[in-house]
């Protein structure tokens, strides 16, 4: 990977986009530090609480701090995000938004253009809430946390949110188009990288700030081999793939003889990335948060509530079982959302229509039905493969933070996980932009 990005500033145009994405970066760590008006950060951190995994958690770790620190992007890019999936997944449904998708480049924009005003929709109808939840905290336990609240009052706080988190997206969207790529993703892999210094200074506090022991070293030592193998099992498997062989016949048009070449379709085992990881810890957050928000922040500590809640929050409950439950559900919700988010980016139906209608076919498979049935039945071995894998690197932090009680390591887990899908496809395209560069095509 160093190697790669020693060779990229060798060349002018992409040391440019190199200083570029650097630049927006900057910016976008500045802006996770101006306060927002007439609300108190110290609120903030009070309602988020040490150690939850609920929601607003994710949402701390993902914008870098900008969330607990109740600054101008608090929201983050988590509208956005959430406007993505869910135009997504109308894609499947509605045929308008089918249609657009398949014009190619200027659909592509007008689906972009409506994920951003739903994007917008969706953080101001966020920040509302999140008013309403500060207010309801300041009535009940207190907490000065909105200073002189009023209708202005709410309309300035609920539109600097939204303000913010269109900022951020207008960052995303430039880095995507003058920088590496991934804008986005990049903000999200800089939002977790801040928080790195101080996850590590945490863990070192509590197992090492008050004196080397057995226990803390054994905890440090278990932490970090976990972290290093996780690494390395998500760059194993983001490069695996199986490639079924394609012989394309020959036909003759004209005077010209086509086909006749050989190939093959590569189908990932990793095929939904990150994804399923995301959809499963939000379903799991979330009876979490709206808790949190109906109750201003007061969370129950007995009875049947505070059961339920620690099998769905790792390290909300003292009692052992209740990680074990939530390790259970937070594998298997993985397993489906993998087989979900593929259903909706692979279609083995389609793709055998298009290979029979440019003369293309699997070797001992017949064309049609017999050739969607053959590739969905490969990528559903594939994606159990996959959601295995994801599974198990989810889970580890999970059973880790359960046995030397560490809460927030369930989040660090799917944030490493989003970080090496990053790192991985920035570095993909920075090689795809050099070998363009480097093609000196036909002419010569």
């Amino acid at each position: 990977m160093f190697q790669t990005f020693r060779n990229a500033w060798k060349i002018a145009s992409l040391r440019t986009r190199i200083i570029f994405t650097f630049l927006m970066l900057v910016v976008f760590r500045f802006g996770a530090h101006i306060p927002v008006p007439y609300l108190s950060s110290e609120a903030m951190q009070a309602f988020l609480g040490a150690g939850g995994t609920d929601l607003f958690s994710l949402f701390d770790v993902f914008t870098g701090g900008a969330f607990s620190n109740a600054t101008v992007l608090a929201l983050g890019v988590s509208p956005y995000i959430n406007s993505s999936i869910i135009i997504q997944l109308l894609t499947v449904a509605i045929p308008a938004l089918e249609r657009l998708a398949k014009e190619g480049v200027e659909g592509r924009k007008k689906l972009n253009k409506i994920t951003r005003y739903v994007a917008i929709a969706l953080a101001f109808i966020q920040g509302a809430g999140l008013y309403v939840t500060l207010y309801n905290m300041s009535v009940t336990s207190g907490v000065d946390a909105i200073t002189n609240p009023s209708p202005l009052t709410f309309f300035i706080i609920v539109l600097t949110f939204t303000a913010g988190t269109a900022f951020i997206v207008w960052i995303g969207e430039l880095i995507t188009e003058k920088g590496l790529g991934n804008g986005v993703s990049l903000l999200i892999f800089a939002g977790i990288v801040s928080r790195i210094p101080s996850g590590i200074y945490a863990v070192y506090n509590q197992f090492l700030g008050a004196g080397v022991t057995v226990k803390g070293l054994i905890a440090a030592v278990l932490i970090a081999v976990v972290a290093i193998a996780a690494v390395a099992f998500v760059v194993f498997f983001s490069d695996a793939e199986r490639r079924i062989p394609v012989q394309y016949a020959k036909r003759v048009v004209g005077r010209k003889m086509y086909g006749g070449q050989s190939t093959n379709i590569p189908i990932k085992v990793a095929m939904g990335g990150v994804m399923p990881i995301i959809f499963a810890s939000s379903i799991m957050a979330f009876p979490a948060t709206i808790v949190r928000l109906v109750s201003g922040g007061n969370m129950p500590t007995e009875g049947w509530g505070y059961y339920a809640l620690g099998c769905l929050s790792a390290g909300y409950s003292t009692a052992w079982w209740t990680s074990v439950v939530y390790a259970v559900i937070y594998f298997l919700l993985i397993i489906f959302f993998t087989y979900f988010y593929s259903s909706i980016q692979f279609n083995p139906i389609e793709l055998s229509n298009n290979m029979k209608k440019s003369g293309g076919f699997i070797p001992g498979i017949r064309p049609g039905k017999p050739t969607s049935d053959y590739i969905g039945k490969i990528s559903s071995r594939l994606n159990l493969v996959g959601a295995f894998f994801l599974g198990m690197v989810a889970i580890m932090p999970v059973i880790i933070g359960a046995v030397f009680n560490i809460p927030s390591l369930q989040i660090g887990g799917t944030s490493l996980l989003i970080m090496e899908g990053v790192a991985l496809e920035t570095v993909r395209q920075i090689e795809s932009q050099m070998t363009m560069r480097h093609y000196k095509g036909f002419l010569e």
